[in-house]
């Protein structure tokens, strides 16, 4: 199967490093409350239509996409970089490859369980409130809450610092480590930025988009026994599918050809296709005792053996036809013409 040559070059490859996991130390933790009260705060803030909603209208009437035309075009390919579906794929890969080469599922698990806490608490947020976007406002100095709206926090600053931020997560080294936060925190702010430049999200949005993503990021800590024991038992299903696949049955012990031709009759399966173009050695002997062999063909019946007359008392067989084969010049025997004699007068 092609499943078992690929967990086969999975089992040579060189022995993974010893991965370090995070945990929640009190640095982290601290982070996280600190984060926490950054969060509520934004929030507060929009509920209350304090002055957080005033600066949100009066950067989307100093509409940043008509001062700074020429970003346009670059600025609509960079905000990609926060869409769930392409950023997806693109560190799915890359996880992918690092998890067949550590001989684990850490990466793609740790992944997979930050894009479902983010898609469910941030879109929890979303439907709650019900917030409208810049370019579906309807009255001005309003926080435009409740109304049917799905843009607080922003999700695609809130998926660029998952995405991205869990590449620094997983870093084996802490040099790895530090460069790659330092990069995704600048890809998480650039799509935020580049959100309130097109219009699509108040500031606001992306000060909780930002916040949402960082708290799961620093929680994740928490999730990892989880993981620990998902990963053990997809390798344990990993081990039973395989060990099925090459199966576990005894192997038929071999029958001789001449034990196979007397327990099975003629056209079984069980007497082997082999045997039947081949003909079979049986033991042959008088009186139940083994003299010799013969050669008995399996297209017939096997004939219980009997014991053999003496020769004084088998009956004469006299053939039916002469065996001699016709000569035009002779004559029968019997008869009364004389045969001609060489020499002789006539």
């Amino acid at each position: 199967m092609r499943i078992d040559r690929i967990f086969a070059r999975l089992d040579r490859e060189p022995e993974p490093p010893q991965l370090e996991i995070p945990r929640m130390s009190r640095h982290r933790v601290a982070l996280l409350g600190a984060t926490l009260a950054f969060y509520l705060a934004i929030v507060v803030a929009v509920l209350t239509t304090s002055w957080l909603v005033e600066l949100d209208w009066k950067v989307m009437l100093f509409r940043p996409y008509q001062q700074w035309p020429q970003l346009h075009a670059f600025l609509d390919y960079f905000v990609v970089l926060g869409q769930r579906g392409p950023t997806a794929v693109m560190v799915m890969a890359w996880l992918g490859w690092r998890s067949w080469r550590q001989h684990t599922l850490r990466p793609l698990l740790a992944l997979g369980a930050a894009l479902l806490l983010l898609n469910i608490t941030v879109g929890a947020v979303k439907l709650g409130l019900g917030r409208l976007g810049p370019h579906y406002a309807t009255q001005i100095g309003s926080a435009e809450l409740f109304a049917g709206g799905d843009i607080f926090p922003s999700g695609h600053t809130a998926n660029a610092v998952v995405t991205w931020g869990i590449l620094a997560y997983l870093a084996t080294t802490p040099t790895a480590r530090r460069w790659l936060s330092v990069g995704s925190s600048a890809l998480a702010l650039g799509v935020g930025a580049t959100t309130v430049y097109l219009g699509t999200h108040w500031l606001s949005d992306v000060l909780l988009g930002w916040a949402a993503g960082l708290l799961i990021l620093l929680g994740l800590p928490w999730c990892e026994p989880l993981i620990g024991r998902t990963e053990t038992a997809v390798f344990a299903l990993r081990d039973r599918l395989r060990g099925r696949g090459r199966g576990t049955t005894t192997p038929p012990v071999p029958v001789p050809v001449g034990v196979r031709s007397a327990l099975f009759p003629p056209g079984d399966s069980r007497s082997g296709g082999a045997d039947e173009q081949s003909p079979a050695l049986e033991p042959v002997g008088a009186g139940g005792r083994a003299t010799g062999i013969r050669s008995v063909s399996h297209h017939t019946t096997p004939q219980p053996q009997r014991p053999h007359p003496p020769r004084s008392e088998r009956t004469p067989s006299t053939p039916v036809v002469s065996r001699r084969p016709p000569h035009a010049d002779r004559s029968p025997r019997g008869s009364s013409q004389a045969r001609p004699v060489p020499g002789g007068s006539s």
